[in-house]
């Protein structure tokens, strides 16, 4: 009996030990994370984004590549539009690439080590290494840590990262307010560590190429009035007098300013507390319309909306803004200027007082009308 008994206990240690090797407490994981970090060569990752900034939620299809040590490229596409923009770093610099306009601008950036970026892998896992109050636990399949954002903004405080308990592969990624409210969502499908890039991967000539090529369904053009023209490859090719399909990119026209002149201008939906609409004029310029709106109050700023210049490729100072929705460039000092370009649309916001997190919440709430 006493031998029995002794065999017992054995065997009860040895199953706690067992299972105390399979499962893995905060620590462990956040050493191996460490380590995986360090030693990191490339990733592919690929999923679906969603931005709860505007009046409804905005999905965006995210493609994202990396080579060691500093090779990315970013593709966004609207799930609605089915309208692609690329941001891509190679030994070059940094560009933005529209494919559906053919256009391409280089930046004179360090990104994306200056500002965190919500589906780049290092972004993540610093968030997660660098948070010594993390907050950790697991289901079935994933560890799930909840540690502070560290994005550049004020609004974007706390996000929760899923890990997939094989490989520490991304999963799911919420980021969440002040009010614990998920602001932006992050859903990956697919993400392999160690891909194998060709040598063009991340070349800006030829991905602008490729993906224009895959664009072809559907070219975004914009008219001299600034109104969004979609026209298929059959429209260029027959007759540059054939009717092509005309989308204006009116906002709720309820709220709208009266301009004086037909215009495909989108108003703004969020404005920060204490700030109204002034006045607005429309500026005719040698070869485009630009409309200016003035916003007065806690803050004043001029919100501009034009056709899209062309320009391809120059090289352009200040700093680039991940807008969720697409990417932004940051000018000036005491004036400071965010520009962006949507559907072939290029709107500015420019204000001595007005907090760039602010302008970011303004363009957001422009996204979804345009292109209707």
């Amino acid at each position: 009996m006493r031998r029995f008994t002794w065999m017992l206990t054995i065997v009860i240690a040895l199953s706690f030990v067992l299972a105390a090797c399979g499962k893995k407490d905060a620590d462990g994981v956040v050493k191996d994370l460490d380590k995986l970090v360090a030693q990191l060569e490339s990733y592919q990752g690929s999923g679906t984004m969603t931005l709860y900034t505007g009046d409804k939620p905005q999905e965006y299809k995210v493609e994202v590549w990396y080579q060691n040590p500093s090779y990315y490229r970013i593709a966004l596409t609207n799930a609605q539009k089915d309208v692609t923009q690329i941001v891509l770093r190679n030994e070059q610099g940094v560009f933005v690439l529209t494919p559906s306009l053919n256009k391409s601008f280089r930046f004179q950036s360090d990104w994306p080590e200056n500002q965190g970026q919500v589906y780049l892998y290092q972004t993540l896992a610093r968030s997660i290494l660098s948070d010594s109050s993390r907050q950790f636990e697991a289901d079935k399949d994933s560890y799930i840590f909840d540690v502070a954002a560290n994005y550049n903004t004020h609004a974007l405080v706390r996000q929760k990262i899923w890990l997939a308990k094989d490989n520490y592969a991304p999963k799911q990624v919420q980021v969440s307010d002040a009010e614990a409210k998920v602001v932006v969502e992050v859903k990956f499908d697919k993400f392999d560590f160690g891909t194998k890039f060709d040598k063009n991967s991340f070349d800006m000539q030829h991905n602008l190429d490729t993906a224009a090529q895959n664009s072809q369904g559907t070219l975004l053009e914009v008219d001299e009035n600034g109104m969004l023209v979609e026209k298929t490859p059959t429209d260029e090719a027959t007759s540059a007098n054939g009717d092509a399909a005309t989308e204006e990119t009116n906002g709720d026209t309820s709220a709208a300013p009266a301009l004086t002149e037909p215009f495909g201008v989108i108003i703004p939906t969020y404005l920060p507390d204490g700030v109204l609409y002034q006045d607005d004029k429309a500026v005719e310029g040698t070869d485009r319309t630009t409309v200016l709106l003035r916003y007065d109050g806690t803050y004043q700023f001029t919100l501009s909306e034009t056709r899209s210049p062309d320009r391809t490729a120059s090289l352009v100072p200040g700093e680039l803004i991940d807008m969720g929705f697409t990417w932004g460039l940051l000018t000036g000092d005491t004036l400071r200027t965010l520009t962006w370009t949507v559907d072939g649309l290029e709107f500015r916001i420019t204000s001595e007082n007005l907090p760039v997190t602010e302008m970011v919440k303004i363009a957001a709430s422009m996204q979804d009308q345009t292109g209707k």
